[in-house]
């Protein structure tokens, strides 16, 4: 279903809306239907529509939608509008193939802006060329004992209290070792074949000292474990990644241990936490819009119900609720796409960005669980849509950081910031 925007697209904008919702709707969103009513283990083995899917949008060219010119994306650069369109509409298709399509995109971009010439020769190009999904990035964060408040170290005065990591990288004349292990969470690990890995290193005393590293998935001593069966967000396969003594080349840490890592994480959860902010909408869109066609035809007491006083302001109530949503983050989607990068100075706000985050996906849950009561008793049957965007939308208040550290971070970023305009990566870095 189509909707009506509020801001002025441009052509190119208005374009890229178009042929998003066109490939949302009738690749992504049957792909993600049919993931999510498979067996986990049936989701990562050949022939799965994930492998399409993905196989798809690389032969799109969606995968380079991020890049630089210089390194194969658009020219000009996406917009920011554009960047959040692209994000919402695959959310309003498939919460899962939404975010396996950001976290295959994020170890590449990332080489894009701080990789070596020879890592971006050896990765980047082949990604970029790449029109098969043969080659796909994950994005290793979370550890068994280390879950989203590994997001919150940076302005954690007492950080230390979180201990260790469980996944650690000496250095050696031969570049780094690394063991350990990351949550089962870890979206695409079981069908990644690069991983974008932060490792704490192990000559430091915490998690805030670390390395970020693009790991190839199939080198020696890297395993995988078994595909989680999750409530929500299904049609990405989730799963642990385990490091045993696994060598990993120096031209491979794309930002080393020292006072600029913390301010590279900060600064990438500004831009994360608007991508997933946009997707969250998307996913209250679509919960919206089934409520909204539902209640349109379902005659009750001699009408349709949407006509009933109470379902048509709990309809309005979601649609105030979207449309807000959608401002403030395409607003923010602006911000740290001009402010978290080099040329800028890594000035990205983050309690905007982890704010935008949490509203946005609030928003999504309290829209699909209205969407849900609208349906009533047929919503909640096997194979409903309302039925898989409620448990969607469910497990965003969890994914990518729960509600509550993300707004802790961004807590603590008012209660230091709150009149400040900028972002002051020197007083993170003098901590270090």
């Amino acid at each position: 279903m189509a909707y009506a925007e509020l801001c002025a697209l441009t052509e190119d904008e208005h374009l890229l809306k178009e042929e998003a919702h066109r490939v949302a709707r009738d690749v992504v969103r049957p792909a993600g239907v049919a993931l999510d009513a498979m067996t986990a283990p049936e989701r990562v083995t050949a022939g799965s529509p994930y492998f399409s899917v993905m196989g798809e949008l690389h032969a799109l060219g969606y995968h380079r939608l991020l890049l630089p010119p210089e390194h194969g994306g658009p020219e000009p650069p996406l917009s920011p509008i554009g960047r959040a369109v692209v994000f919402e509409e695959l959310g309003w298709a498939s919460l899962g193939l939404a975010s396996a399509f950001g976290v295959d995109m994020l170890p590449f971009v990332l080489i894009s802006s701080f990789g070596s010439r020879e890592l971006q020769q050896e990765l980047l190009v082949p990604w970029a060329e790449d029109t098969t999904g043969a080659l796909r990035g994950c994005w290793a964060v979370t550890e068994p004992d280390h879950g989203s408040d590994a997001l919150g170290l940076v302005r954690d005065p007492d950080a230390a209290r979180f201990g260790a990591g469980q996944v650690l990288a000496s250095r050696d004349d031969r570049g780094w070792v690394i063991s350990g292990q990351k949550a089962g969470w870890v979206s695409s690990a079981p069908v990644a074949t690069h991983c974008a890995l932060h490792a704490q290193d192990r000559s430091s005393s915490d998690m805030r000292h670390g390395i970020f590293a693009v790991v190839a998935l199939d080198s020696d001593g890297v395993r995988r474990g078994p595909p989680l069966d999750m409530l929500g967000a299904r049609d990405d396969p989730q799963g642990e990644l385990f490091f045993d003594a696994v060598r990993v080349p120096e031209h491979h840490v794309v930002v080393g241990d020292g006072p600029f890592y913390p301010v590279f994480l900060d600064q990438l959860l500004c831009l994360t936490s608007a991508g997933v902010g946009a997707m969250a909408v998307g996913v209250a869109r679509a919960a919206f819009e089934e409520a909204l066609a539902y209640a349109r035809t379902r005659v009750q007491g001699g009408r349709p119900i949407a006509e009933h006083k109470n379902v048509a302001l709990t309809l309005y109530g979601m649609f105030e609720k979207i449309e807000t949503a959608r401002a403030y983050v395409r607003q923010v989607m602006a911000h740290v796409t001009q402010a978290a990068d080099i040329a800028s100075g890594f000035m990205a706000l983050p309690r905007h960005a982890r704010a935008a985050q949490v509203y946005a996906k609030r928003i999504a849950f309290e829209v699909a669980n209205d969407a849900l009561q609208i349906h009533g008793a047929i919503g909640l049957s096997a194979g409903a849509p309302i039925q898989k965007l409620f448990r969607d939308a469910r497990s965003l208040i969890i994914e990518d950081g729960t509600l509550e550290v993300l707004a802790l971070d961004a807590a603590a970023d008012i209660v230091a910031h709150y009149e400040e305009d900028r972002y002051r990566p020197e007083e993170v870095m003098a901590r270090w």
